[in-house]
């Protein structure tokens, strides 16, 4: 069981973003997220973006930092990939 977050590539209202996400479970992730302060609102479908700032707070937590695309991977392989269909 891990929280993985990858690089903080894009921007959003002036503030860089990152994802992150489970290897094993939602509620893993939910419960993560909920200590970093993220109401399940914020949850994207299979992810949740982290500000920047927040990185550092989530790694001192026990999230590990990985590259975009190895990020992705491990979701495809865990099962918790959500197709691109059915995140809008």
């Amino acid at each position: 069981m891990a929280i993985w977050v990858d690089s903080a590539l894009w921007t959003f209202r002036g503030v860089k973003h990152a994802h992150m996400v489970s290897d094993s479970s939602y509620d893993e992730l939910h419960d993560f997220a909920a200590q970093l302060g993220f109401p399940r609102r914020a949850f994207q479908g299979d992810h949740y973006d982290i500000p920047d700032y927040l990185i550092p707070v989530a790694l001192s937590l026990g999230a590990t930092s990985i590259g975009p695309r190895e990020l992705v991977s491990r979701l495809r392989s865990s099962g918790l990939r959500l197709a691109r269909s059915k995140k809008a």
